[in-house]
């Protein structure tokens, strides 16, 4: 079973990507704190981490950053407000890939999860 981590400190909302992982086989675990996260990864190594932008904060970099150098190969995956073109655009400069919307995410949640798993080559 694939493996991956989760940013996200909304109940409903992380019940829902789990519960989307879940369906397709795949494993989230998921944190409410950048720290906490950080330390998931170190336990995991996961294949792919989702973050809520609203969460990781103006350190993004940093936060990119420190998951590369615990799992170089894993794929980012980040989601923020719309409006917020600021954070979505620094997300995308520290590497997160896909960087989208948080409608956007939603809607590709389902189709597209399974590829996100899948570590970067």
């Amino acid at each position: 079973m694939a493996a991956g981590l989760l940013l996200c400190d909304d109940l409903i909302f992380t019940s829902r990507i789990v519960g989307t992982g879940r369906d397709l086989g795949l494993e989230l675990r998921s944190a409410k704190t950048v720290p906490a996260l950080l330390d998931l990864a170190r336990k995991q190594a996961p294949t792919c981490v989702i973050l809520d932008l609203a969460l990781a904060g103006p350190s993004i970099a940093d936060t990119v950053a420190q998951l590369r150098h615990i799992a170089p190969a894993m794929r980012i995956v980040a989601y923020g407000s719309h409006v917020d073109t600021t954070t979505l655009q620094a997300a995308r400069a520290a590497g997160g890939d896909p960087v989208l919307a948080r409608s956007q995410f939603v809607e590709r949640l389902p189709v597209e999860l399974k590829g996100w798993m899948q570590p970067n080559s």
